[in-house]
């Protein structure tokens, strides 16, 4: 068997890409071009490799099932795992709407090498005892969503008899933290591209939907990861103030949980995941101190102007009434004024 050789099949979550036999890559390849025989054929992002890409397919990861067709591993026993277009597939980092083939051939290696893009989205078993290996698909976002959910809080020491909290358990926190600003990670099935232009509306509908003001809302990061936006916000405290009182801080991690932002459709659909509570940002000696050494600077500044004016008047009345005068001087006359 094509799969046997060498080292026989290695399934590797580390490796990235998929390395076949030359037989079997072969078999894939011929088999995908005779499906995208309307697909246009172009350059790799990288010239040192000769990549398979297409382009004219478009930006949306979860419309590629329309245009590229799925792909069966069948196992000796019958058994089968569909591989949708995502497990085959990366996206090309120069051309807008194009994918490269992502399993390639094991040059003058007969080895089957199964890397992480086969198990995007797939729970993998492994059944030591019995020496068995399962794939059970899935989206991996929601997965982690739900056990994020589902964590208990720890445990907090208390002498006394704990009080009933006022909102739901996962949203307690101990009575000394100090909530300086809440992260949170956003995931929207739209490109950035065609997400940047609008990011002034998007923070307005988080921040509406999270309870809070606009300018509290704040864009930390956007990056591109398999054709999705995926944005890092960060909520920070009202006004001038340096942290978010507790009863704010559970209400917009209730909004975050709970996915009360309500978007409209062009920005498509949103997973939010992976949110925080950070301290308040240790402020700097300059940030402390900045508006007494401005104030002391105005201050020196204004008694400067101040004793450099009256030197001047001092000066000018001196010259006036002390200057020396000779003793053949003659001083002009002035008329006597009539009593």
């Amino acid at each position: 068997m094509v799969f046997d050789g060498k080292y026989g099949t290695i399934l590797d979550s580390g490796t990235t890409y998929a390395y076949l036999p030359e037989p079997a890559f072969k078999a894939f390849k011929d088999a995908i071009m005779k499906e995208l025989n309307s697909l246009k054929l172009i350059q790799g992002p990288d010239r040192n490799y000769n990549d398979i890409c297409f382009s004219g397919v478009g930006s949306d990861v979860s419309q590629l099932s329309k245009t590229f067709p799925a792909v069966d591993l069948v196992f000796s026993n019958g058994n089968r795992l569909s591989l949708s277009p995502e497990n085959y597939l990366f996206q090309h980092s120069k051309a807008h709407g194009a994918y490269c083939l992502g399993i390639f051939q094991n040059e003058n290696d007969q080895t089957t090498l199964l890397g992480g893009i086969i198990v995007r989205n797939t729970l993998v078993m492994y059944d030591r005892e019995h020496l068995k290996i399962g794939f059970w698909k899935t989206n991996c976002s929601e997965i982690w969503e739900i056990l994020h959910l589902l964590s208990p809080p720890p445990a907090l020491p208390s002498a006394s008899p704990p009080l009933a909290p006022s909102g739901p358990q996962f949203y307690t926190m101990p009575e000394d933290l100090i909530v300086g600003f809440i992260t949170f990670e956003m995931i929207l099935s739209i490109m950035p591209p065609k997400l940047k232009p609008h990011l002034t509306k998007l923070a307005a509908f988080v921040a509406h939907g999270l309870e809070v003001d606009t300018s509290q809302v704040h864009l930390l990061n956007i990056t591109s990861e398999y054709g999705h936006s995926v944005i890092t916000w960060a909520i920070y405290p009202a006004g001038s103030g340096d942290y978010i009182s507790h009863a704010a801080a559970r209400n917009i991690l209730a909004g975050i949980a709970e996915h009360r932002v309500s978007l409209p459709p062009m920005f498509g659909n949103y997973q939010v995941f992976d949110w925080s509570i950070e301290p308040p940002a240790e402020r700097t000696w300059w940030q402390q101190h900045h508006l007494a050494v401005v104030m002391t600077i105005f201050i020196t500044i204004l008694l400067g102007l101040l004793a450099s004016g009256m030197w001047f008047v001092w000066r000018r009345r001196w010259h006036s009434f002390g200057s020396y005068k000779p003793v053949n001087y003659v001083f002009p006359e002035h008329e006597l004024q009539p009593l």
